[in-house]
């Protein structure tokens, strides 16, 4: 078991995507985020099981290059959105 907050391991991010696989789904996941932000019950539900159950507090700090600074989950999931770096970890 993983320990609440810690992101999910290369397997376990393979089978969240999965119905993410084509654009359109994506976009859709995407779009909601955008629309509902991350007060969004459905949003914040995703936000968790991404991260074992609990959403991370800022500040988020990701393997980009460059850019390694995200103020919380919220701001660094929606930077994946838009770059549509969906792998991207924490």
């Amino acid at each position: 078991a993983q320990q609440p907050g810690t992101p999910l391991s290369d397997q376990e991010y393979h089978k969240f995507f999965k119905f993410l696989r084509t654009n359109t789904q994506a976009s859709t996941a995407c779009h909601l985020r955008e629309l509902y932000g991350c007060k969004n019950l459905l949003v914040q539900r995703l936000d968790k099981y991404e991260n074992h159950g609990v959403i991370p507090p800022g500040p988020i700090c990701s393997e980009l290059p460059g850019n390694p600074f995200f103020h919380n989950f919220c701001t660094f999931s929606l930077y994946r959105c838009i770059m549509k770096k969906y792998f991207l970890k924490v």
